[in-house]
């Protein structure tokens, strides 16, 4: 949509975004541990997974329902090896307030770092050339500062479909998500330390959490399962690393 009807339509935008934030219920992050290790032995794969209230399970109950989950269930029965991971994220944050999160923490060394966050850019309307911009300085300082050889990007979902957005809010959302990926796409082409994850989603109401907004457990799996797959068949980390 055009910058003109966005200006034109920017009172009705207004009301209905604080109108919707303010009916919008408050969910909690998911419960349970925000680190493990699924299998035995040595060469485990180290995955460190940062971002916003997704990656921080908002709209399930607990961290084994959750991405984080998902993801490091079907990363150890793909690559056939022990996975290491934990979370650091927080709900509400924004690409650069994740980075911000993360360097306030003491990190364990990772082999991979998943990133999953956008929708918060989105809605604090930072452009999509200044996402990137946020995007390559946290990559970056990943790859020098946490031990990590890759940064796999998730892409932003398909607000359009967001069940708790009125139009033409939704519709506003959903056409600011499509420019954010399409220019995280642009820019992740040209590393080759960097990727971001295809993943097609039907978010109808069932998929959701009830608050028609943060994924349900269906979301997530899907997820989970999607980047797990990437992680196997095109990553491939990270030279069977030693580790007891």
């Amino acid at each position: 949509m055009s910058l003109a009807w966005k200006l034109m339509l920017a009172p009705v935008l207004v009301t209905q975004a604080v109108t919707t934030r303010r009916r919008a219920p408050v969910l909690p992050e998911a419960e349970g541990p925000r680190q493990g290790r699924i299998g035995s032995g040595r060469n485990a794969l180290r995955l460190l997974i940062a971002g916003d209230s997704s990656a921080a399970g908002v709209g399930v109950v607990h961290q084994e329902q959750a991405f984080a989950g998902h993801l490091a269930r079907e990363l150890h029965r793909r690559v056939q090896r022990p996975v290491r991971w934990c979370v650091h994220a927080r709900s509400g944050l924004t690409t650069q307030q994740v980075h911000a999160l993360l360097r306030g923490q003491a990190l364990l060394r990772s082999d991979l770092a998943v990133v999953v966050s956008g929708v918060n850019d989105v809605l604090e309307l930072v452009s999509p050339s200044r996402a990137v911009r946020h995007r390559q300085l946290l990559a970056d300082w990943l790859l020098a500062h946490a031990g990590v050889e890759h940064v796999i990007f998730t892409p932003l979902p398909p607000m359009h479909r967001f069940p708790l957005l009125p139009q033409p809010l939704k519709r506003i959302m959903g056409d600011d998500a499509r420019d954010h990926n399409d220019a995280l796409a642009r820019w992740a082409a040209t590393r080759n330390d960097v990727s971001v994850v295809p993943i097609e989603l039907e978010l109808a109401a069932e998929h959701m959490a009830h608050d028609g907004f943060h994924p349900g457990e269906p979301v997530y799996r899907h997820c989970g399962e999607a980047v797990a797959a990437f992680i196997a068949h095109r990553v491939n980390p990270i030279n069977q690393r030693t580790e007891a």
